[in-house]
């Protein structure tokens, strides 16, 4: 299986669009710098744009995220950081969905169900388990509604820290035991573990959801050691 490469946006410099934007913003700042009177106002018009360059740069980067589907593993990149699953460890891979009297409505979420918490949990960079906590805290309170729980209770699990030990024995505490506790309240609300917003991966989720499981099919089986 080749290597597949996603992302919410490309950030290329040599991309056109960027390199327009690029000369656009160099062109109106050589202007006003021109346009000054001074040296030392054009000294500081530089180093404001200079600054803002770099500030949007950095915004820029901040918001991209990228996965990368390989023969062995999926895996996620982010400015803070990422993840990586194997594929012989996802159990499943679907869209995720509102249960409404019956009726299931379909959420802007890929969800992936795994066979053990423990490589995703040791594979995580923790700089980004807050971020995971934080943004899903909405999904974990649809997945409360959807079940009837009292949503009193919202509070109490939304970042539990609790000790976690896992099916293989190992325990986990701080952000990574948030994390799995909340992993654990997921998979009893929606059936997943892992969830991606549809708007971070470039193309449509059954598109993510058909090549995936393609990888599964042909990934080599788990062996009883990992």
């Amino acid at each position: 299986m080749q290597t597949v490469h996603l992302s919410n946006f490309e950030f290329d410099f040599h991309q056109r669009s960027v390199r327009l934007t690029m000369m656009a913003y160099t062109t109106a700042a050589l202007l006003i710098i021109m346009t000054a009177n001074t040296l030392s106002l054009a000294l500081v018009y530089t180093a404001l744009f200079s600054g803002a360059a770099v500030l949007l740069y950095w915004l820029i980067r901040k918001s991209q995220v990228r996965y990368t589907l390989t023969a062995t593993h999926f895996q996620q990149h982010t400015f803070r950081g990422g993840w990586v699953v194997k594929w012989n460890n996802i159990q499943d891979i679907n869209q995720c969905t509102y249960n409404i009297d019956g009726w299931h409505q379909p959420l802007p979420w890929v969800g992936i169900r795994l066979k053990s918490y423990s490589p995703y949990l040791d594979s995580i960079c923790p700089r980004i388990i807050s971020e995971i906590l934080l943004s899903q805290r909405g999904l974990l309170y649809l997945g409360m509604k959807q079940h009837h729980v009292r949503l009193s209770e919202f509070e109490d699990i939304v970042l539990d820290p609790s000790l976690y030990k896992s099916a293989e024995g190992q325990l986990y505490s701080g952000l990574l035991a948030m994390l799995a506790n909340r992993m654990s309240y997921q998979r009893n609300y929606h059936g997943y573990d892992i969830f991606i917003p549809m708007s971070d991966l470039g193309i449509q989720g059954d598109e993510l959801i058909g090549m995936a499981r393609r990888y599964i099919a042909a990934a080599e089986p788990e062996h009883p050691h990992q």
